[in-house]
């Protein structure tokens, strides 16, 4: 038995750190999309039910956190760079949690309100950004791939949803919300404290290499980190503004943007479409949620090994495409198959996408200033985050269903598609006379 334990321990010593870090981020972003992102859907009906407010009116409370995230985001970024993502995701922790304790003693719609600024302030803070800026400092060959398994938390959150269901059905709304804010400050507060800033500050290389075995890949590594007698011309990461001024940043910001009109309007419609159309249980909706979450798990860990082998825009496409297919049968269901279809295409799409998307940025522009660049582009898709689901609550409103919207929704994210197709990388070329880069 002590050989075992010494042979585990030495094991876990000689694991990269890099490694521990993603499995954190994992478990937040389980806790964050479990009990928010996807777990808040649960709460549509009852909320409803207690208070008479409009399905549209619950999805402007719920756009509070992408419009804070929007607003947030680049401060978010450039905090991660700055000081790394501990500190970030420690706030965002607490903050996340004091907001679900506050939304269990609401009584009106202006405390909803308040309760979801908190509750996105912390969800931005302590989610997928600052976490995806962790996961990107500390690899490079195997970036993709750590970042589908660090992400695919959003997916394992799946399983917390027919938990939430359950809890919300039995206990009621108001103790779902109060044990889920103890839930995130008890699981969520020490797994921040197991991230790290740079790689490089701790004696480390990305990828776990060895100085000695990296020559091939100095030069990104300088880029993030340079060393005193680094050159201007050795450093091939992009500064913000050269990332704003090219074309791919763009592109790939209304591809993704594209992509969330569906993503976000799924994630909050979903069960109050599901008992509506098919006259199923709030439960075996929760389960509907849960499959397609878990799906995207898959959808995440295959999309970020094959983002780090094959061309991550043919990958983007097909994403794009197929989360089109996935919600017109979502909107024209008829039977339980043709929903367990919508979970196949829409999550495993999903996975795949979100490791893609930013395994792409990276590689276009680099690890400098990769923060305050993915918290630039998270303004544009939050556009889309806050617009999708409330035209889709308005629109199932005045129609009685969501087909339309859903409908509608599809055809902007497959023709979305074609930003991802023509974001070729951008070259940076050196200034004769100056540090700065022309951009084409």
């Amino acid at each position: 038995m002590l050989n075992i334990l010494t042979a585990a321990r030495r094991r876990v010593q000689r694991t990269f750190f890099g490694w521990w870090i993603v499995l954190s981020a994992c478990v937040l972003q389980s806790l964050n999309q479990g009990l928010l992102g996807q777990g808040f859907t649960i709460y549509l009906l009852p909320l409803q039910a207690e208070f008479h407010w409009s399905r549209a009116l619950l999805a402007s409370g719920k756009a509070l956190t992408q419009i804070e995230s929007g607003i947030l985001g680049p401060v978010e970024g450039w905090l991660a760079d700055r000081f790394g993502p501990r500190p970030v995701v420690m706030v965002g922790t607490v903050l996340l949690g004091a907001g679900f304790i506050l939304l269990s003693t609401i009584q009106s719609i202006e405390m909803f309100f308040v309760a979801f600024l908190v509750i996105s302030a912390g969800s931005g803070l302590g989610g997928f950004l600052p976490l995806s800026v962790g996961v990107i400092n500390w690899f490079v060959r195997k970036r993709s791939l750590a970042l589908g398994i660090a992400l695919a938390g959003g997916g394992l959150g799946g399983v917390i949803v027919p938990a939430v269901a359950w809890s919300v059905t039995t206990h009621g709304w108001r103790v779902t919300a109060l044990a889920s804010g103890f839930v995130v400050w008890l699981i969520g507060i020490p797994l921040s404290l197991l991230l790290r800033h740079k790689p490089e500050k701790y004696g480390y290389l990305p990828d776990g290499d060895r100085p000695a075995s990296s020559e091939g890949r100095q030069q990104e590594y300088l880029t993030a980190n340079p060393a005193p007698q680094a050159t201007a011309q050795a450093d091939d990461s992009f500064s913000t503004m050269e990332a704003l001024r090219t074309r791919a940043f763009w592109l790939i910001s209304m591809g993704h943007a594209s992509a969330v009109l569906t993503v976000s309007a799924v994630s909050l419609h979903l069960a109050p479409h599901l008992v509506q159309q098919l006259g199923i249980s709030l439960e075996a909706a929760g389960g509907i949620v849960a499959l397609m979450l878990m799906l995207s798990v898959v959808g995440r860990v295959v999309g970020g090994f094959l983002a780090d082998r094959t061309n991550k825009r043919v990958l983007l496409v097909a994403c794009m495409l197929s989360h089109a297919i996935g919600i017109l049968m979502l909107a024209y269901a008829t039977s339980i198959v043709q929903v367990f279809l919508f979970a196949i295409f829409h999550g495993m799409a999903w996975g795949a996408r979100v490791p893609a998307q930013g395994a792409i940025r990276a590689e276009y522009f680099g690890r400098k200033s990769i923060g305050l660049i993915l918290g630039l582009a998270s303004v544009l898709v939050t556009v889309a985050s806050i617009s999708a689901p409330i035209f889709a609550g308005w629109l199932a409103d005045l129609r009685g269903d969501y087909r339309l919207a859903f409908t509608i929704l599809a055809i902007f994210t497959a023709f979305g598609s074609l930003f991802f197709a023509f974001a070729s990388k951008p070259v940076r070329k050196p200034h004769p006379a100056a540090k700065g880069a022309a951009i084409r």
